[in-house]
């Protein structure tokens, strides 16, 4: 195992990759008492259209990743949940865009959960009656979506600005789409994404990192896979301009939800060139909109925001948007003087002392959460999946410079690639 040692956070990473491909990283946390292991592939919902080498290409249907997630938990001979709660775990899944990660967390029986965890992952089974169990449980939660303001609120701004890339699909796919999925495409899939080289492991607690990563090689020992084959993902060109400029929706509110934000061209960049515009994005936000800012106390004396009010900005080799907004009496509004506000920044650049005041307050953020196994370990992957690493985000920000910001912004805020969507007050759609 290689052993990496980060000075300024004083942590020790160790980490290596097994012959059958898989990435290993365990991070100690001595004095702590939860572990939180996670084990995650390189494969999200974005990725319905792809080849592995020496094959042809593959189309699949929307949302079957998640549906794979949903499906890897039963076994002949029972729900794996049930083996964790009685190894006094509490373990979870879930399916994001570019990832698909299953996980644990328990203060006993760590190595029993962490075998559990590796075994449940690489030990796939479906029958065509299960499968066709699963569409009805997944078409309720695709129908409980569709009722829920936030998350509507959410993909209505996705599905405006993105025109064909498949980010803008609902991440569970639609009924109509997951009605297509059968178990022959499922372990097509999963022979894809999950073999052990597209897969990484990672552990974080008060843990010994050699009797880990022993139990793990040993376990991979025991198994036989395939030889690794590089996989080719296919995602279709998206236009520079945004689907639509707003997106209007009636549910059953009290009050109007609008968020807002801008679509990035495809940079198609990975490594520390991403993390570095991730990090520089966000602090400019914060900037902008973030709760000390100039435009946010406008905007709350003015009554047209609450405590719901905030931001984010997502940013993969393949895609990245900013979300802007929360709750309002008046969407339009917000959305005009939120606007304005960004295209006066541009006009006029970023202030220093903003831009100082901001960056300490995100490294002190930071630096809290490395006191949550819970964020470590799924922040870690998401980095290491985009060739970067989360121990590098401190130094990353330390070397930001106030014209690096002013350039991003000019980059970052353009209205033909602005949209917004506002659910409002009105009648339950059909």
């Amino acid at each position: 195992m290689e052993e990496i040692y980060y000075d300024q956070l004083k942590e020790t990473l160790y980490r290596d990759r097994l012959d059958n491909g898989l990435s290993v990283y365990i991070l100690p946390k001595p004095g702590f008492s939860k572990t939180y292991a996670t084990f995650t592939t390189k494969y999200g919902s974005i990725d319905n259209h792809f080849r592995l080498s020496g094959q042809e290409d593959i189309q699949v249907p929307d949302g079957i990743a998640h549906f794979l997630e949903h499906k890897m938990f039963e076994k002949q001979e029972g729900d794996v949940f049930t083996r964790f709660s009685n190894q006094g775990a509490s373990a979870n899944a879930f399916t994001s865009f570019t990832r698909t990660s299953y996980l644990f967390s328990s203060t006993n029986q760590v190595y029993e959960n962490l075998e559990t965890l590796i075994d449940f992952v690489q030990d796939p089974y479906f029958t065509d009656e299960s499968v066709e169990k699963e569409k009805g449980i997944i078409g309720q939660e695709i129908r409980m979506y569709q009722d829920n303001p936030d998350w509507r609120a959410y993909f209505g701004l996705i599905e405006s600005l993105f025109v064909d890339h498949p980010v803008q699909i609902d991440i569970a796919g639609t009924i109509e789409s997951i009605a297509r999925i059968d178990k022959e495409t499922l372990y097509q899939c999963y022979h894809t994404f999950y073999h052990p080289s597209n897969m990484l492991l990672f552990v974080v607690g008060p843990v010994d990192p050699g009797e880990v990563y022993q139990l793990v090689k040993q376990n991979q020992n025991q198994k036989q896979f395939e030889p690794p084959r590089s996989i080719e993902r296919f995602y279709p060109d998206e236009p520079d301009r945004v689907k639509r400029e707003r997106l209007d929706i009636e549910l059953q509110v009290g009050q109007s939800k609008c968020l807002m934000g801008f679509k990035e061209k495809p940079a198609k960049i990975s490594g520390q060139e991403l993390l570095t515009r991730e990090l520089a994005t966000g602090l400019l936000l914060d900037m902008l909109v973030g709760p000390s800012s100039d435009l946010y106390r406008k905007l709350y004396e003015q009554g047209l925001i609450d405590d719901s009010f905030g931001f984010d900005y997502t940013a993969e080799e393949e895609f990245a948007f900013s979300v802007i907004g929360g709750d309002t009496p008046d969407p339009d509004k917000l959305i005009a003087l939120v606007k304005e506000g960004f295209l006066e920044a541009t006009e006029k650049g970023l202030d220093e002392e903003a831009f100082e005041r901001s960056r300490k307050k995100r490294i002190g953020r930071f630096l809290r959460s490395l006191n949550s196994v819970e964020f470590i370990a799924n922040q870690f992957t998401r980095y290491r999946f985009g060739d970067s690493d989360l121990f590098d985000i401190v130094p990353t920000l330390e070397n930001l410079t106030l014209d690096e910001m002013n350039r991003r912004l000019k980059e970052h805020v353009d209205v033909g690639r602005f949209s917004a969507s506002v659910v409002k007050p009105g009648k339950t759609e059909a």
